[in-house]
């Protein structure tokens, strides 16, 4: 994933701006990604909740005993009772333009709204209610769009002000100098940078223990203290040399214990027995990669894919053994195309791949035997003890579990 230090690229604007203003200019056109700028205060003041909502954004999903959750990204979270999961009711929508992450713990709901981390009240689902703020605690860098050939140093954030994504604009070639120095620019830049607990898929970014909460953004494990959730506040950055100069951070998967932090490289373990001080145990590598992972008693799994940002190496899905968690070693390796999230229960292992939801028998860790194969445009799944819930863009589906590794649906929400 490319990714933009803002800070930097403030320090450079002046530099292309003066360098630029008299070069010849080619008559041929680029594509340039341009940031799309917004005010803090107007992100902050938008925060609502509604009735139930349609949605058009891609999304995750996340369950808390009996209430259901799609987090639209950078659009709100779409709140569904699920006590009856052939009948789920859409109660309610929050609308939380910069959301990508959800946590509950209780009667709470956690949230980053780009740059924030918000707590809602969520007793009363007819009457959600915002009670804390924590403003500027969360690093969101938005992604470069591939198809840009250039970027448009002349659009920046102000004070109060945050890039919350690009846009792409047609604008005249720049010179060879420019080109140049933009390049260089822009590698030095991603080359820098009390009551229950609800269960998210393995592309969560967020994790609770005890009293913390967990985030990870591209470099870094973030610590929040929410022992008071109404004075939730940030605690520490945990900088550990072990995973510096590593691949960015993706995923956050929880095991009693544990923490396992899925990377573009390879899977980190965090001791976080001490809720506020977790600290680096050992790690498994594999070539540059997406690479959510996912925990089952002592083996982990691991789906990593190639292509596109992800890297070059060929799509597969590893694992992992961790009885010795100081020292994780690879058991087996299954090639699939494009896989993307997975979940595992009672030794069936579930993973999305280009658009299929496909079921393995992973009773024998050194060899996964594919048992089924439902073509229904998933990409991640959550996998209870009842049943297993999967999301596509702008659906749900919810299924039973059957005899010989077969799913049965028993209700989609298409939005």
């Amino acid at each position: 994933m490319k990714t933009i230090n803002l800070l930097c690229l403030c320090l450079f604007v002046g530099f292309f701006a003066s360098c630029n203003q008299d070069d010849d200019r080619s008559s041929e056109t680029a594509k340039f990604a341009v940031p799309v700028i917004k005010s803090l205060e107007t992100l902050r003041n938008s925060i609502s909740v509604t009735s139930a909502q349609e949605t058009n954004s891609d999304g995750k999903i996340y369950i808390a005993e009996n209430l259901l959750f799609y987090i639209a990204q950078e659009s709100g979270i779409h709140i569904f009772d699920n006590s009856n999961p052939a009948n789920p009711q859409n109660m309610a929508f929050i609308n939380l333009e910069g959301v990508h992450d959800i946590a509950v713990k209780g009667n709470y709901l956690y949230a980053d709204n780009f740059v924030d981390l918000v707590v809602f009240d969520i007793s009363n689902i007819n009457n959600i209610e915002v009670v804390r703020v924590a403003e500027n605690v969360i690093s969101f860098y938005p992604t470069y769009p591939n198809e840009a050939e250039f970027y448009a140093y002349d659009v920046y954030p102000s004070e109060g002000e945050i890039m919350v994504g690009f846009k792409i604009e047609t604008r005249q070639r720049p010179s060879e100098e420019y080109a140049n120095w933009a390049d260089d620019a822009l590698a030095s830049f991603e080359n820098a940078s009390g009551g229950s607990v609800g269960t998210g898929g393995s592309y969560a970014k967020f994790q609770i223990n005890n009293n913390a909460l967990y985030t990870v953004d591209s470099y870094n494990l973030n610590v929040f203290n929410i022992t008071n959730p109404t004075e939730t506040y940030f605690d520490k950055t945990v900088n550990m040399n072990e995973w510096l100069g590593g691949g960015l951070f993706e995923t956050l998967f929880k095991q009693k214990e544990f923490l396992f932090i899925g990377s573009t490289n390879g899977m980190y373990v965090v001791n976080a027995l001490d809720e506020f001080n977790p600290y680096f145990v050992s790690s498994f590598a594999h070539a540059t990669a997406c690479d959510p992972v996912v925990v089952d008693g002592y083996k982990a799994y691991i789906t990593v894919r190639g292509g596109s940002n992800c890297g070059s190496i060929e799509d597969q899905v590893n694992v992992i053994d961790i009885t010795t968690i100081e020292n994780p070693t690879l058991i087996s390796t299954y090639l699939l195309t494009q896989p993307f999230g997975l979940g595992v229960k009672n030794n069936v292992l579930y993973v999305c791949a280009d658009g299929n939801l496909n079921v393995f028998d992973a009773a024998n860790s050194a060899e996964l035997i594919l048992q089924n194969t439902y073509n229904d445009q998933v990409k991640d799944v959550i996998a209870l003890d009842t049943h297993l819930i999967a999301v596509g863009t702008n659906k749900i589906i919810q299924y039973n579990y059957g005899e010989n590794h077969t799913l049965e649906v028993i209700s989609t929400v298409n939005f």
